[in-house]
């Protein structure tokens, strides 16, 4: 595995169910991640199939149905083993530095120092991300040059 890529995110299955059904800050995280094309939504299989199964529970098979094809497009796609934990695993793969999830197992403190050993990902509340997201600094961090601003529609 190279080094991860602070433009990759992962959203646990709690978030991209929320940023469908519920808004706020799920949604909020997610659009300033869709918003750029440098910035990559990474996610396996595993971690789709959690978050459609939420989505058919809360609404309705077929938009959970309707979800998954838009996002199988949006996404990029990584294998992990089974039984490891997606979202976690969808990082690890995906070399992705930043998994949003509003699971507190997955986001305190202890939490994120007993990962440091394993992977280097931060898991934060999209709350959280959203706060410390800044699109100016990570680009020229990871393109180089001047931030040209959002360049696409995050729900297009």
């Amino acid at each position: 595995m190279t080094g991860t890529s602070p433009a990759r995110v992962v959203a646990d299955a709690d978030v991209l169910a929320a940023d469908l059904l519920s808004g706020g800050a799920a949604r909020e995280a997610l659009d300033a991640a869709r918003s750029h094309s440098w910035v990559d939504l990474v996610a396996s299989d595993p971690l789709l199939d959690d978050a459609e199964a939420v989505v058919a529970a809360l609404a309705d098979a077929e938009l959970a149905a309707d979800w998954r094809q838009r996002v199988e497009r949006e996404r990029v796609p990584v294998e992990h083993a089974a039984g490891d934990h997606p979202a976690l695993a969808s990082a690890y793969e995906g070399n992705a530095a930043h998994v949003l999830s509003f699971d507190e197992g997955l986001t305190s403190a202890g939490a994120n120092l007993s990962l440091k050993p394993h992977v280097q990902v931060s898991v934060r509340t999209p709350a959280a991300f959203v706060a410390l997201f800044d699109p100016a600094a990570l680009y020229e961090a990871v393109e180089g040059g001047e931030y040209p601003g959002p360049d696409r529609d995050p729900r297009g």
